[in-house]
């Protein structure tokens, strides 16, 4: 006796299986009316139902993002992130670097599913974040670039400007449906809320200056 019956791909007309990966926000998501699309082996919030929150704030699930940890003399400036190949490259320490975005890194390690992120944009996005996060995200403290890790309500965690009004914060994933509770709550007051991640404008793929 085999045991071919389990697997998918003996069976006609059924292809191989392949898990698909979720991120820890995605019943929040759905609860708020999310449109679930599976894309480069994730399932993500695409779009949601009701108007376009990023004329306000808008918060969209990007936990999908790739993450790479990098090891070894890496150089780079403190607090500050480089936009290179489509992917944030953020210094934590002198040795330590975290890839976000962007295709894989032979030379590091792959920590997509330790992180849950999210990207707040909007005209009121720093104003959001004010509400949970005492980093100090004015301009000319944190510019377009800058990284800070900190509290990020009440978790550790990272927050990246990525362009104006549009920010980028991380946390461990165990902390996705608190992150999201946290975010809606304070955009909501705001007159903000989710959106999908076809809403978000695209980033360049490197700064200037990069």
């Amino acid at each position: 006796m085999t045991l071919s019956f389990l697997d998918p791909s003996a069976r006609p007309g059924a292809g191989r299986f392949v898990p698909v990966a979720r991120s820890p926000m995605e019943a929040k998501a759905i609860a708020a009316g999310a449109t679930i699309e599976r894309r480069d082996g994730w399932n993500v919030a695409a779009s949601f139902d009701g108007p376009d929150h990023s004329a306000v704030v808008g918060f969209a699930d990007v936990s999908f993002l790739r993450k790479t940890e990098l090891q070894g003399e890496l150089g780079g400036t403190m607090g500050t992130a480089v936009r290179t190949g489509g992917a944030w490259r953020c210094p934590l320490t002198p040795t330590r670097a975290l890839v976000v975005g962007g295709d894989s890194d032979a030379s590091g390690i792959d920590v997509t599913g330790a992180f849950c992120a999210l990207t707040i944009v909007g005209p009121q996005a720093r104003e959001t974040i004010a509400r949970f996060c005492a980093l100090d995200l004015r301009p000319h403290v944190t510019p377009v670039g800058g990284l800070r890790p900190g509290s990020v309500a009440r978790t550790p965690g990272l927050v990246l400007c990525e362009a104006e009004d549009r920010y980028l914060l991380l946390a461990g994933s165990a902390y996705g449906e608190y992150l999201w509770t946290v975010v809606a709550d304070a955009a909501g007051h705001l007159g903000g809320g989710p959106i999908g991640v076809d809403a978000l404008p695209p980033l360049p793929e490197a700064l200037p200056d990069a």
